[in-house]
């Protein structure tokens, strides 16, 4: 027996039903309907048998207003039926596995019987939903106890699962041993591998090279608009049939809502609340995978979110709003690609818009995730733990429950400091860094911009003392060369005395003292005062005799000029001559031949005389 595609829709007085059965003759259809059951079955030629039974959300009647029709080309059956009650308005007709009948016990007797969907009632009978859980106080256990199993999954109803799945274990969940590990113990260690993981270099890199982010930031998903439209057209009588017009179901969706397998469950009032937290959770880490992905899916859709969401990665139980909150934004933080605060509020703003748009748009991300999961292995084993029953519980929950749901997640305000991981401070201490590094930038800038002028005004300043030095030593070699033209006379004597190795000396007295010298030394500066040999003998200074003879011949100028020259020569000596250098003058080198600055016509031969009183 197969499930034909169905779908429904209303007006104010009748409801239509639309079931696809190809190949099928309308003398093989049978059709029946009363109160709130419809019944469709149908045995097309060399085709399998289709039944479709509903449990309709109103009731319908059977006056001869009823009307089918059927077109061949298509395969599809119309069937319009009155409304028992004229204007009654039937909600969650999108809802399709909720409208499944559920299969009949094949037992003679039930072992659990149903009234009246008890869970339901109570929830009915509750004016207004508590969020926070009631605490415990906590129990220790005896040591004679056996180690019991705990439970995990859709309303902690499942136990026993990853004891037969040890292979898929680490790759869908962060967990070790779930089946042994108890909730406190779960949140502990998540919130230490959260405190591991977090990278504030990561952190602050997103932080301040945000471009990519604040791209991503800019994706619209169909729910922005959608929640717009009702915004926009809120003040009519039903709002719920206003949200579903917002939403709408593709094909494939339909089919997997068919493909379910409709039941209730029965959970307690502390298991309705985990449930209600998880499936912000889960809505929360959907919403940043859309958003980071612009809408597209790809290989990392899967593990963002699963590991985005601590009820799926590490089978958290909450007991607040708030906490869910705290969890989502640490996670972001910590794992995925972009870590950035503003991923969390968008993501936040996006679960409370998905919220009031009531349960279709709910179950429009949950059967996004069952087939982002289906698709992805192994993580389908989150479908058969969490996601399936979350899409078919939700086609079932009342909307004031989702509405007061959203409200109260509006009201959770999430900062920074919530989430344990310092960013205020880490934020201040590199927006402190980055404004000295730009003061460091821009005093470099400054004097880039003032170093060209100052190097400008240097070479100026180098080119003019080049050229004043230049021109100095233009004169002086001038000077030099017309003083070697004027003195050509006394240079051989120059040469003389350098073959000889003598140096000849004229003191002011008209004396002449000879010493053995080794370097005959000429320069345009006096000299210091110079030491003189003690000895010498009479053969030398004969011969010195005649040649200062024929140096005076040769030098043609007045002996006023000889004698003046000699007194100038003795008084820079008084001046300039200390003792102790006189005394530590070294016998044979202190005699040289001494040419003054301005050139003169006479050579002026000078020594220092020791034995002078």
């Amino acid at each position: 027996m197969i499930t034909p595609a169905f779908e429904l829709s209303q007006d104010p007085d009748f409801l239509t039903i639309i079931i696809k059965v190809p190949y099928a003759r309308a003398s093989e259809v049978d059709v029946y309907f009363e109160g709130e059951d419809f019944k469709f079955y149908a045995k097309p030629e060399a085709s399998p048998f289709f039944a479709c039974r509903l449990n309709l959300p109103g009731r319908i009647v059977e006056d001869g207003r009823e009307k089918a029709s059927y077109n061949t080309d298509k395969g599809i059956f119309t069937i319009r039926l009155p409304k028992e009650t004229p204007g009654q308005y039937f909600e969650g007709l999108d809802m399709l596995t909720s409208l499944l009948a559920p299969k009949k016990s094949r037992s003679a007797k039930p072992l659990v019987e149903e009234i009246a969907d008890s869970a339901e009632l109570s929830e009915e009978e509750e004016e207004e939903f508590d969020w926070e859980i009631e605490q415990t106080p906590y129990k220790e256990s005896s040591e004679n106890t056996l180690s019991p199993q705990y439970c995990y999954g859709f309303g902690n109803l499942r136990s026993g699962v990853f004891q037969r799945l040890q292979d898929e274990l680490n790759e869908v969940i962060d967990i070790k041993d779930p089946d042994q590990t108890p909730v406190d113990e779960r949140r502990r260690k998540r919130l230490a591998a959260e405190a591991a993981k977090f990278d504030p270099d990561h952190y602050l890199a997103d932080f301040f090279e945000d471009e990519a982010i604040q791209h991503v930031l800019k994706y619209k998903p169909w729910w922005v608009d959608a929640h717009e439209k009702m915004m926009a057209s809120q003040g009519e009588s039903h709002q719920e049939q206003d949200a579903q017009a917002f939403v709408v179901f593709s094909e494939e969706e339909r089919e997997q809502m068919r493909k379910f397998t409709n039941k209730s469950y029965l959970l307690d009032k502390r298991s309705r609340h985990h449930v209600y937290l998880g499936l912000i959770d889960i809505l929360l880490a959907y919403c940043y995978e859309v958003c980071v992905n612009e809408g597209d899916k790809n290989v990392e859709s899967s593990w963002n979110v699963r590991k985005l969401s601590a009820t799926l990665c590490w089978l958290e139980s909450f007991t607040s709003v708030h906490d869910v909150l705290v969890s989502f934004g640490r996670r972001v933080l910590c794992y995925p690609l972009y870590r950035h605060f503003a991923l969390v509020t968008r993501a936040f703003r996006d679960t409370v818009m998905i919220l009031q748009l009531g349960k279709a748009a709910v179950l429009k991300c949950l059967l996004d995730i069952h087939k982002i999961f289906l698709e992805s292995d192994p993580a389908y084993i989150l479908n058969d733990l969490f996601i399936t029953d979350y899409c078919i519980w939700i086609q079932k929950t009342k909307s004031k429950k989702l509405a007061a749901l959203s409200e109260s997640l509006g009201k959770t305000a999430l900062a920074k400091s919530h989430v344990g991981f310092e960013l205020e401070e880490l934020e201040a201490a590199a927006l402190l860094v980055q404004e000295e590094e730009n003061t460091l930038k821009a005093a470099g800038t400054v004097s880039k911009q003032q170093l060209p002028s100052s190097e400008s005004e240097t070479s100026d300043s180098e080119e003019s003392s080049s050229t004043s030095s230049s021109e100095t030593e233009g004169s002086e070699s001038d000077e030099r060369e017309s003083s070697a033209g004027e003195d050509g006379r006394i240079n051989p004597l120059q040469g003389t005395l350098r073959e000889e190795r003598t140096a000849p000396l004229i003191d002011c007295n008209g004396l002449r003292q000879g010493t053995n010298t080794s370097t005959l030394e000429v320069s345009d500066e006096q000299s210091g005062a110079s030491s003189q040999s003690t000895s010498g003998s009479g053969k030398l200074i004969e011969e010195l005799e005649k040649q200062m003879h024929t140096a005076i011949r040769l030098s043609e100028q007045p002996e006023e000029l000889a004698t003046m020259g000699c007194i100038i020569q003795q008084q820079e000596e008084n001046d300039v001559a200390e003792p102790d250098r006189l005394s530590k003058a070294t016998p044979g080198k202190g005699n040289f031949l001494e040419v003054p600055s301005k050139t003169s016509p006479l050579l002026f031969l000078s020594g220092t005389n020791e034995d002078e009183d």
